[in-house]
This record gives structure tokens, C-alpha cells and sequence, in this order.
């Protein structure tokens, strides 16, 4: 499946359940620093776009396009693997939660934000190492954990791919964060019971039908009994955890 036929698949109703995250997207603005042109790649609906920067944003997928803000810039068709953009021609590129849906333009596509970036480099995305061991991987999906691994490169990997003097952060994800990306359900487990929650993670928008209604039974059957509460309920008394999301930094120099 192509890159703009999943989010197609995955994309309705993605602004509803997948808004910004203000620690997120601080963390984001932070990285980019003083970059006053920012190329955006797989911008999808608009979330964590800077406002104060020159954004150009690109999405393949019209589905997700369609959902951007009336106050957002259009986004440019194209893909990861081939930037419509000059070498060196804005301050910064970022790509958020995306990576991993490059398939074989992945190595291609990072290399591709170094080269259009005079400076920063920004990609959010996980490790898969860190990811696969969230309870709801671990005990019920370990599909998505086994595809997980082969779909998400290592951070590390990715850094050497940037080159240059790159460093990696931790994001935890906050309880109460607006995105409901796979990884915040770390403190929800009733999101997986959630249909539309479910199908805004590509996560579970990739898993065979049979294995989602497996889960969403045993997760259903586990809170009912206090199965699941009897083993992580502890983390139902955190603000934070760290489900695997990670920033990859990089400058030229």
C-alpha cells in the first residue's frame, strides 16, 4: 500500500482525535531554534506546525490534506523521496510521526530533508526498542510491536543517516495529552475499546481485523474482571511515561 493510499485509509477523522500536544510542539519549536522557513514533509492535518515560522508543508495524501485548517498553508503533493525544493533552500525540515510510512523511501527521505535544510533537522518518531515494551504491545498486539521493529529505523540509525552533530531526546507523552497517538494510550486502555481512536493510529489501522477484535476483546474482558488494573494500574497515578517517542536533532555542523 502507498504512502498516500494508508493515510487515505487512516486519515478520516484524524483531526478530532490526533490535535497538538502544547509540550509536544514546544519541544518541536525548540529544536528548530531560529529557522524562520520550515519545510514540513507528511504534514498531514496540520498539527505542530509552527505559527510564527514560513511553513512548507507537504502531504501526499489528499484525505489528510483535506482536513488542514482553513488558516494553514496548502500542502504540495510530493513525496518524501523527492523534495520539490533547491538544495539548502529553507532554515529547516521537519517530519513529524511520519518516518515510518516512507517503506523503501525511508533511507532516501531523511537524506532528502538534509539536503534541502540549511540548518536543524527535526524528526519525531519511536523506538521501536522502547514502544514494543508499553503494556498494550507487550500483552495484547504484539503484532504492531513485530511490525513496530521492522517499520521504525533506530534513532541512532536515523542520526547517522542525517550525519553531522545530531543528538536524541526523550518525549514522554503526557496522560492528558491531546494526540491520542498509540503511544498515550499507555494510560488509557479504554481507548483500545474506542473504534474511532483506534483507526486514527496506524498502528492498528494495519493490523488484520481478526487480531483488533482479539484485542479490543481481551482488553475489554481484562477491565471488566480488574485483570488489567491488577497488573498496570500503577500507572494510572502518573502525569507522564515514556512510551518509546523520541526527537532526532540534527545540525549540519
Amino acid at each position: 500500500m502507498s504512502q498516500s493510499a494508508r493515510y487515505d485509509r487512516i486519515g478520516e477523522g484524524y483531526a478530532v482525535t490526533r490535535r497538538e500536544d502544547r509540550h509536544i510542539a514546544l519541544a518541536i519549536r525548540n529544536a528548530l531554534g531560529g529557522a524562520g522557513s520550515v519545510v514540513n514533509v507528511g504534514a498531514g492535518a496540520g498539527s505542530y506546525a509552527p505559527p510564527d515560522r514560513y511553513v512548507i508543508a507537504v502531504e501526499p495524501s489528499d484525505v489528510m490534506a483535506a482536513q488542514r485548517p482553513p488558516t494553514a498553508p496548502p500542502a504540495l503533493r510530493a513525496s518524501a523521496a523527492d523534495l520539490p525544493l533547491r538544495n539548502n533552500s529553507v532554515d529547516a525540515a521537519m517530519a513529524l510521526v511520519t518516518i515510518h510510512h516512507w517503506d523503501e523511501e525511508l533511507e532516501r527521505g531523511i537524506q532528502e530533508l538534509r539536503r534541502v535544510a540549511r540548518d536543524a533537522v527535526v524528526i519525531l518518531t519511536y523506538d521501536p526498542r522502547v514502544s514494543g515494551e508499553m503494556w498494550l504491545m507487550a500483552d495484547y498486539v504484539p503484532e504492531v510491536a513485530e511490525l513496530d521493529r521492522r517499520i521504525f529505523p533506530a534513532p541512532e540509525l536515523v542520526a547517522g543517516w542525517l550525519g553531522g552533530r545530531t543528538r536524541i531526546e526523550v518525549v514522554p507523552i503526557r496522560r492528558d495529552t491531546p494526540d491520542w497517538m498509540l503511544g498515550s494510550f499507555w494510560a488509557h486502555p479504554e481507548r483500545v475499546l474506542d473504534e474511532q481512536a483506534r483507526n486514527a493510529t496506524s498502528g492498528f489501522a494495519r493490523m488484520d481485523v481478526s487480531d483488533v477484535q482479539r484485542a479490543v476483546r481481551d482488553v475489554r474482558r481484562d477491565l471488566e474482571t480488574g485483570a488489567w488494573d491488577e497488573k498496570h494500574g500503577h500507572l494510572r497515578a502518573l502525569d507522564a511515561f515514556d512510551a518509546g517517542l523520541r526527537l532526532v536533532v540534527s545540525t549540519p555542523t
